[in-house]
């Protein structure tokens, strides 16, 4: 069980660094490991969340998420549960390159990205596509905690935005309104009165309870 009362929640946390984050690549569903300095990442944030006693794990199957997710494992105990719909978004023509060079050769799609237009960059997915099959695996799962369980979900900061904004019941134009997680940094959501509520964004640390809140 959880060592923290009041409800469920989910932990979402980003896979640690890659080189082609180093090199600020878009990476998308390319298959990138671990730098070193990742791997380091995901094993201090694993001690923290631990403190959690999380009930469950899954993680995207591409290895720098699923690598990340393995020093949870390691930690407390649980099995990862791999799902290929917690993958990064697909991004066609785009992976690979530099946001410079997207700019550069591709200046239509990347003005319409930065103004919040659905845009299949590359020739590939829509935020709202890869929402539809992200959120179903982490809802499943959210199903089976015991009362007052945690879920951690690990997956790629892009992939994080669409269900956070999804479960919020954002309009999609809003999802850039969350700002991007650093490596191996998490957000969590517990269920609200009205829905699902943001506890935390881009966390690093073991939240603290909140205290004088409207609840």
């Amino acid at each position: 069980m959880s060592s923290r009362a009041g409800g469920p929640r989910i932990v979402f946390w980003r896979h640690g660094q890659t080189s082609w984050n180093l090199e600020s690549r878009f990476q998308g569903s390319t298959d990138i490991p671990l730098t070193e300095v990742g791997l380091d990442q995901a094993r201090r944030a694993a001690r923290l969340l631990a403190g959690l006693r999380p009930d469950l794990l899954i993680s995207s199957d591409l290895q720098r998420a699923a690598d990340t997710a393995a020093e949870l494992s390691r930690v407390i105990g649980l099995d990862v549960q791999l799902h290929e719909g917690l993958r990064e978004t697909y991004a066609g023509s785009w992976q690979g390159l530099t946001h410079a060079e997207i700019r550069e050769r591709f200046p239509e799609e990347y003005a319409a990205f930065g103004r919040g237009e659905p845009v299949r960059r590359g020739g590939g997915e829509l935020s709202t596509e890869v929402a539809d099959r992200a959120v179903p695996p982490v809802l499943a799962a959210f199903e089976k905690l015991p009362e007052d369980g945690t879920l951690v979900v690990v997956s790629h900061g892009g992939t994080i935005r669409t269900m956070l904004g999804r479960l919020l019941g954002l309009d999609p134009s809003q999802w850039e309104c969350f700002g991007g997680l650093s490596n191996c940094s998490w957000s969590v959501l517990g269920p609200g009165a009205r829905g699902w509520r943001l506890l935390e964004h881009n966390a690093g640390s073991l939240p603290e309870p909140v205290i004088g809140d409207d609840t």
